[in-house]
């Protein structure tokens, strides 16, 4: 039996019997500032067992900060003064159908527009004397616009993956960040550049078999700088828009890749028509100016290699990141060898005009969603841990469409916006009198036949590669988008031209298909 003076000593909860310690000494406990052993010593010198319960302020402080992170709160402020721990990483927003809808919305037209205007761009500089006496320029465009989804969009998935999982959130953390990845897309694109002009010179040269030297160092410096010039420039950009961004609550994923893509078919396609026309005004009176340029360009090369190298969170691409930018400037060549063979027949034509925004919609949606997933990967763990957010095996299309989680909910969402943005697009091309084409009601059945199928395979496609490249330790944002951005022209392609050709056979004569 305990005495009088002894329960007053004690509080009873739920049984439990528990010494009373005082309040500042609890705050020192819980802050870990103990100074003195004595402080969790009882009145004899005795160790106590003390066990702190939650005052109901302070459970209920609790409870409303679980709410917050629950409704996806990303405030900063924190009532931890202390410096010893650094800054904890944000959670993500915990996003509804209608709120991925009105952050995607805006950037999605936004670069759909962008491939409206590459498209018009291209018409009207493919009479320019360079595209005409140095032919070899039309097979840098699909390899050049193809940076954005290898380079461009992939430095944007790798900026907000980092931005959501709290890896920008200190002014050193940001410097690295920006320092390491801006000098990995120069290697990339200087590289890149100097590929896609090689196998400009090589495709000219194959059908005719005449191989000029000026030509080819034309296309080299031409190549070279345009893809240089348009990466600095699209990446300064990304990390404007990531970091302005996290400070407006607005999830990066919905927003940066979306710019990222409908910036980088204009930017490009105008440095390329602006370079190759300036360098090639200089040919003949001037011919060491191209040498010059791309000599230049490429010496600056080892200072970016040995400031990526450097950095840790870039050393890694710079060593594996080439495989899948190769692959996919060969899977774009496959897109364009049926563009070109298609559009080269009188009767289609008009295919041209629509291609880049067919292929550009596909990729910008896959992109982001590519992006989403593996923001979602990352906060789960690291590449190559099991876990059961990263299945290892092939998802069934219900549970990447039709499911409860928030990478399904975004894919429906990405799924039904592809109707009402072609349209919209449809429309510009035709007030604009772009193409030969006459919008007929079957001619726009096929094509947002083909645009919906197109997205619906590369969705699926997306939540099964970057699964399955998480399992099998590999960053998606460094391996996914470029694969998934060229499976967009090469599906987008194919099955526009597929579209051309049934309606040709079936003789859908008011769109003017076949005259």
């Amino acid at each position: 039996m305990s005495s009088k003076a002894e329960q007053k000593e004690t509080q009873h909860t739920n049984g439990a019997v528990l010494p009373v310690v005082p309040m500042d000494r609890l705050a020192r406990l819980d802050r870990g500032q103990l100074e003195e052993p004595s402080d969790l010593l009882g009145t004899n010198g005795d160790r106590v067992e003390v066990v702190m319960l939650e005052s109901r302020a302070n459970a209920k402080g609790v409870r409303e900060d679980d709410a917050l992170l629950e409704n996806g709160s990303q405030s900063n402020e924190s009532d931890d003064t202390s410096t010893d721990r650094g800054p904890e990483p944000a959670s993500p927003l915990k996003e509804t159908s209608f709120s991925i809808g009105m952050q995607v919305l805006f950037p999605f037209l936004l670069a759909g527009f962008g491939t409206v205007a590459a498209g018009m761009v291209l018409d009207i500089v493919q009479h320019w004397d360079v595209f005409k006496y140095v032919t070899e320029v039309f097979i840098l465009v699909p390899a050049l616009l193809g940076l954005k989804g290898n380079l461009e969009m992939t430095l944007a998935s790798r900026l907000s993956t980092a931005a959501n999982i709290g890896q920008m959130d200190t002014p050193k953390e940001l410097w690295r960040m920006i320092t390491g990845n801006m000098a990995l897309i120069q290697v990339q694109a200087t590289v890149v550049g100097f590929l896609a002009s090689i196998a400009a010179v090589i495709f000219g040269w194959i059908p005719d078999g005449h191989f000029s030297i000026d030509h080819a160092v034309l296309l080299c410096a031409s190549s070279v700088a345009t893809a240089f010039i348009a990466s600095l420039v699209l990446g300064l950009i990304m990390i404007g828009v990531i970091i302005g961004s996290r400070k407006m609550g607005i999830n990066p994923d919905n927003v940066a890749t979306p710019i990222a893509a409908s910036l980088g078919d204009l930017i490009t396609l105008a440095l390329l028509s602006g370079i190759s026309c300036g360098l090639y005004k200089e040919l003949e009176s001037k011919a060491y100016v191209n040498p010059l340029v791309c000599a230049f360009f490429i010496a600056l090369l080892p200072i970016w290699v040995i400031i990526a190298k450097r950095n840790v969170a870039t050393r890694e691409v710079l060593y594996s990141g080439w495989e899948p930018v190769i692959i996919a400037m060969a899977i774009s060549s496959v897109g364009g060898l049926i563009l070109d063979r298609t559009v080269s027949d009188p009767n289609f034509a008009g295919m041209a005009v629509f291609t880049p925004v067919i292929n550009g919609v596909g990729g910008n949606l896959v992109a982001v969603q590519a992006s989403r997933i593996s923001t979602y990967l990352h906060m789960s763990g690291m590449p190559g841990e099991s876990s059961e957010a990263a299945p290892r095996k092939c998802p069934s299309p219900c549970s990447t469409f039709c499911s409860s989680d928030v990478n399904s909910r975004s894919a429906r969402v990405l799924f039904l916006l592809v109707v009402p943005g072609h349209l919209v697009f449809l429309y510009t091309i035709s007030s604009m009198q772009g193409g030969h084409t006459t919008l007929t009601p079957i001619f726009i059945v096929f094509y947002m036949t083909a645009a919906l199928l197109q997205v619906l395979i590369l969705l699926y496609i997306a939540d099964w590669m970057v699964h399955w490249m998480w399992g099998r330790d590999l960053d998606p944002d460094n391996f996914s988008i470029p694969y998934l951005t060229a499976l967009g022209d090469l599906i987008g392609t194919g099955l526009l031209a597929l579209s051309f050709h049934i309606l040709w056979l079936i003789g859908d004569r008011d769109s003017d298909v076949g005259d």
